[in-house]
């Protein structure tokens, strides 16, 4: 019986997991649309793809695993996750991959 409950729980977790990166696309994908095609003449920026995606991709599957952990009153996986996921953020932020665009940002007055 114990089995079948940890495959369960196991199977939840790997779903949390996925649906969390899916979230995290998801709240990237406004950005990564602006990045890659709203560039200056239509000039994509393979930068915004090759770290944004990632970043939010692990970003949201750890963060989901976090509240998993957290749900299911695990405090130390969920104290761990909720450190990786600040390292996370901090690359994403050092790299430019979380912030706003880059033609948007360096765009004069007639923007």
């Amino acid at each position: 019986m114990d089995t079948r409950r940890e495959a369960l729980t196991d199977t939840a977790g790997c779903a949390a997991a996925v649906l969390g990166a899916l979230a995290g696309i998801a709240l990237w994908l406004p950005y990564g649309r602006r990045g890659l095609s709203g560039g200056f003449e239509g000039e994509t920026a393979p930068g915004v793809f090759l770290l944004g995606v990632p970043v939010m991709v692990l970003g949201g599957a750890t963060a989901a695993r976090a509240l998993f952990a957290l749900v299911r009153g695990r405090w130390r996986p969920a104290l761990g996750l909720l450190a990786a996921l600040a390292g996370i953020a901090a690359l994403g932020y050092g790299c430019d991959a979380l912030s706003g665009p880059q033609s948007l940002e360096d765009c004069g007055p007639p923007c």
